[in-house]
């Protein structure tokens, strides 16, 4: 009879105390499938008076996670603390040392410290396996590294934070503001009382970083992720988007360019037909594009106990059948550097809303600032006059630099007769 596989658990908030039920509710299942028992042996959280909702009687308790980490008779440690330095990183360097295969659903330490902890992986010879650091339980990490291994990844780019599209897809249905709907969504439960790694596009960067690594095969770069948040979308953005065709959705975006790869997250006007652009609520979404099989789309939750626990759940599978694949999708000694191209160098077309004083001469002198960066406008709305009075005016553009449009929005928004700084959102016609 095969040996079970011995597994400590760090972490029993809403994903610990999710895998305790999976690992219990479906071990008979688990075990058909991988021809082993997988058991829970021992776990660590900051309290133990705390109600899990699962019985962690026969479990051995730890009160330090770096502890727990290297705990004789464990196979597999999974962290599910959280954090990208401090106890998390500690327990998972200590765990590697001591040759224990890690499964972790924390994003934050990989896009930090993922190239590192890679290396120390393979040099040791256990696995580092984070399917649930990105987009919960859709199986997008397999997906990249296994699913379309023989294809040479041209761009992954989707929704990658639940709690920015549901902000977006509420401000839309119901026409309220971005602070009232975040006051909803942190009522809700879907934002956190801090809500800045959210949407402030810090989240989604970090699961960016990542993704990257795995479709291009090279080291995480962090550092190099453009990031943009939601703060500055209004419902008067949303509703021109959608007379436009458009929906609003923050996204991650990776892309080969002769120039290098890009990787930038920021809000984006996607058609309203697009798979992105049907993909609402709390819903996460990936869209990966290879040159043999084209364009491959997973949409599924992103986050929560059951779909996050779902995905460690097949990391652990996979070490029970003792199936090892590279950290990412190649070799740690084999990444490549990462050569960024910056956000500048993008080439695209632009949405941008402007609020200006109604009188005479106003939209032919923001027309030159345009003209004289060679920005040539596509599309031009203005609901109502008011002579006088401030009003909302959109514009959309042809294919055009980044950087040039960067300058003509400085010149636009020092002209007189623009009341607020002119509000810029990229189309991403997908």
């Amino acid at each position: 009879m095969t040996a079970p596989l011995k597994v400590a658990i760090a972490g029993l908030g809403t994903v610990g105390g999710g895998l305790l039920k999976l690992l219990t509710a479906q071990a008979d299942l688990l075990e058909a499938r991988c021809g082993r028992r997988i058991v829970p042996v021992a776990v660590s959280a900051r309290s133990r008076g705390k109600d899990r909702g699962a019985d962690l009687s026969g479990i051995d308790w730890y009160d330090d996670a770096a502890t727990l980490a290297t705990a004789p008779g464990v196979d597999v440690f999974v962290e599910l603390i959280g954090g990208s330095d401090g106890i998390a990183k500690r327990a998972v360097e200590a765990a590697i040392k001591a040759g224990r295969h890690v499964v972790t659903a924390n994003k934050a330490l990989l896009a930090h410290h993922g190239t590192q902890l890679g290396t120390m992986a393979e040099e040791r010879g256990v696995t580092l396996a984070f399917e649930a650091a990105v987009a919960g339980g859709i199986p997008a990490i397999k997906g990249l590294r296994e699913g379309l291994a023989g294809n040479r990844i041209r761009e992954v780019h989707g929704i990658l934070n639940g709690t920015c599209n549901y902000i977006l897809t509420e401000m839309r249905t119901t026409r309220r503001e971005f602070a009232a709907v975040l006051a909803d969504a942190q009522r809700l439960g879907y934002a956190e009382a801090d809500p800045s790694f959210d949407i402030d596009g810090v989240d989604a960067a970090h699961k960016l970083a990542i993704l990257t690594a795995v479709a291009f095969g090279c080291r995480v770069d962090f550092a190099s992720v453009h990031v943009e948040g939601i703060r500055h979308v209004s419902a008067l953005d949303i509703e021109y988007a959608q007379e436009l065709g458009y929906r609003i959705r923050l996204l991650g975006i990776a892309r080969r360019t002769e120039r290098g790869i890009e990787q930038r997250v920021h809000p984006c006007m996607v058609p309203i037909g697009s798979p992105i652009g049907a993909t609402d609520g709390v819903f996460n979404a990936v869209v990966a594009d290879g040159d043999f099989v084209d364009k491959v789309v997973l949409v599924g939750r992103g986050a929560g106990a059951g779909p996050t626990a779902s995905a460690v759940a097949a990391d652990l599978i996979d070490i029970a059948r003792d199936r090892s694949t590279p950290t990412f999708s190649v070799p740690v000694s084999k990444l490549e550097p990462l050569v960024p191209s910056p956000i500048s160098m993008r080439r695209g077309r632009y949405y941008v809303r402007l609020m200006v004083v109604d009188r005479p001469g106003v939209i032919a002198d923001v027309a030159a600032a345009l003209r004289d960066q060679q920005v040539s406008m596509e599309a031009f709305l203005q609901r109502a006059r008011s002579p006088g009075e401030a009003v909302p005016v959109v514009l959309t553009t042809h294919e055009t630099d980044e950087a040039a449009m960067q300058r003509a929005l400085a010149v636009i928004g020092a002209l007189d007769a623009v009341v607020e700084p002119p509000r810029m959102i990229r189309i991403e016609d997908f």
